[in-house]
């Protein structure tokens, strides 16, 4: 079978939508006062009382025609901040909105470390800072089988990762997540093994598709997408992309990760897209683009095949899922 070919570049911050357009929008919203308000909402097929769950940006933040290099048109920020798997706060995708509205993202430090010449902590402002901030627009494919395409603001994971120097011991990346159940209540379940805990392979978290998200839609980080900064992986389905980072180890061992300690049987390790290979509760053929209707067939790799499914050569994707 034919290996299909598409190339992901960073996206120039004058393709997003231009500041004067996200401020215009903004002090507009808030002139229009509450009535005007309820206005735009209904125009967008949202109800009143959906108002409390939306994120201070306009509901109706677009970037008119630009699109990925498949030439799918990107997500609405509504759709991409009211629809979210996020189970530190809630099971319901459409309730992580409105519980994670007062979640304190800063002050914030990410803890690098393990088998590196050099350990360091980063804070918040070292991120936005010290790496080149890029616009990359990806394809993000959850295992549920729904899709959304998302301009994110951030840098390759790389540029970090070269900061502390990795000794040849260090074969994988461990990621951890905050751990604050008085802010997460979904935290407070038992069910899961908090925190929440991912990894790749280095030559995996090395791969310039791999980045640390610090903005959306040119702003910062909205909270139920990841704030302050969160991982984006985008060959791999969604829960591979942990949010709210503030450990990084690197290390000689695979890691345990959350999903592959609780049912190992429906979450690997790698975790790619791989439309050959089903959930054991569902296909993976075909997937459920938000905002739109019916379904569409799902891409190999998301469609990354290109840039990485060399890392991946001589391995059995089947068994290695």
């Amino acid at each position: 079978m034919a290996t299909l070919r598409y190339k992901s570049v960073p996206v120039k911050s004058s393709e997003i939508t231009p500041e004067h357009v996200y401020l215009s929008r903004r002090e507009f919203m808030k002139a229009a006062g509450v009535a005007g308000v309820g206005a735009l909402l209904a125009a967008c097929g949202i109800s009143p009382g959906q108002s409390e769950v939306l994120p201070t940006e306009p509901a109706d933040l677009q970037v008119g025609a630009t699109s990925d290099e498949l030439g799918d048109a990107l997500n609405t920020y509504e759709q991409i901040t009211n629809y979210n798997n996020y189970y530190e706060f809630t099971t319901d995708k459409e309730g992580v909105a409105r519980l994670s509205k007062d979640f304190k993202s800063s002050p914030w430090e990410v803890q690098v470390y393990g088998l590196v010449d050099k350990p360091m902590t980063f804070g918040l402002e070292d991120l936005l800072s010290k790496f080149t901030q890029q616009e990359r627009i990806y394809r993000m494919r959850c295992v549920e089988a729904w899709s959304m395409v998302i301009p994110w603001t951030g840098f390759p994971l790389a540029e970090l990762l070269k900061q502390v120097e990795p000794l040849s011991s260090a074969k994988y990346v461990r990621f951890e997540s905050i751990l604050d159940p008085e802010q997460m209540p979904g935290q407070k379940s038992g069910f899961y093994p908090w925190p929440y805990q991912e990894g790749l392979r280095l030559d995996e978290a090395m791969n310039d598709l791999t980045i640390l998200a610090t903005g959306l839609y040119g702003k910062p980080l909205p909270n139920p997408t990841g704030a302050p900064v969160r991982l984006v992986v985008p060959w791999k389905y969604g829960f591979k992309s942990l949010k709210a980072i503030v450990k990084i180890e690197l290390v000689a061992e695979q890691p345990a990760t959350l999903w592959s300690s609780i049912a190992p049987n429906e979450y690997g390790f790698y975790s790619n897209v791989n439309p050959e290979v089903p959930h054991p509760r569902w296909s993976q053929a075909s997937e459920r683009r938000i905002g739109e209707a019916g379904r569409r067939p799902t891409l190999m790799f998301n469609g990354y095949a290109g840039e990485v499914a060399h890392l991946y050569d001589g391995m059995d994707l089947a068994e290695n899922y």
